[in-house]
């Protein structure tokens, strides 16, 4: 059995744009990507609202993806491949990043696995890197994420760069999926299906 860990935000963890309550598990593109995969896989989903790539969050807390992966990655070993889908958190104008500076942090994500012992045999565990979709139309969250819209356009140029200058696989979630118009941020169900499907056939590319 090979294990996959899927590393996230709320897009990860399931969360629903209209009740802004949880789907249910067979309803989130992990649940899809396991029904996908089959019962020779493990999917395991790390989702946390909210989380970041490497930022401490000074209004949320506890936020901070770089100082929570080594601890999910170690008692999760051995672990196969980690995906890694982080980004939109970090375009709250509360940091003030750019597009350029976000798709960094992801990558220092990525580094920090590929450094780890946490995959078969002590090695490290492959890196599936998804570049988050674009905002779509902010309704609720338009003075949080101001000006957020227009970088996250940039996340599918920047992410592939670090994907390609850290040698890991890349997807740009784009390709098949679009955020919300109902709060320009999150998944709709069916959104959700498409990713599963589709990252399920990516990883089947990597591991074989």
């Amino acid at each position: 059995m090979k294990t996959i860990l899927c590393y996230g935000d709320s897009n990860t963890w399931g969360y629903r744009p209209v009740t802004k309550d949880r789907y249910d598990r067979h309803e989130r593109w992990t649940g899809v990507l396991q029904r996908e995969l089959g019962e020779v896989y493990e999917v395991i989903a790390e989702g946390l609202n909210g989380r970041t790539t490497v930022w401490d969050d000074p209004i949320e807390g506890y936020k901070n993806g770089k100082e929570q992966l080594i601890p999910i990655l170690t008692s999760h070993k051995p672990v196969d491949l980690v995906t890694i889908m982080l980004g939109t958190n970090d375009l709250k104008k509360r940091f003030s990043l750019s597009a350029y500076d976000i798709a960094e942090g992801a990558g220092v994500l990525v580094e920090m696995v590929q450094k780890s012992d946490c995959g078969p045999g002590e090695r490290p565990p492959k890196v599936l890197l998804l570049a988050p979709p674009p905002i779509a139309r902010l309704t609720e969250y338009e003075e949080m994420f101001e000006g957020a819209e227009a970088k996250s356009r940039l996340f599918s140029k920047h992410y592939r760069r670090v994907a390609a200058e850290r040698d890991c696989a890349f997807f740009d979630a784009a390709e098949v999926i679009a955020s919300s118009d109902l709060d320009g941020i999150h998944l709709e169900v069916d959104e959700h299906r498409k990713l599963g499907v589709a990252v399920a056939a990516r990883i089947r590319q990597i591991l074989g």
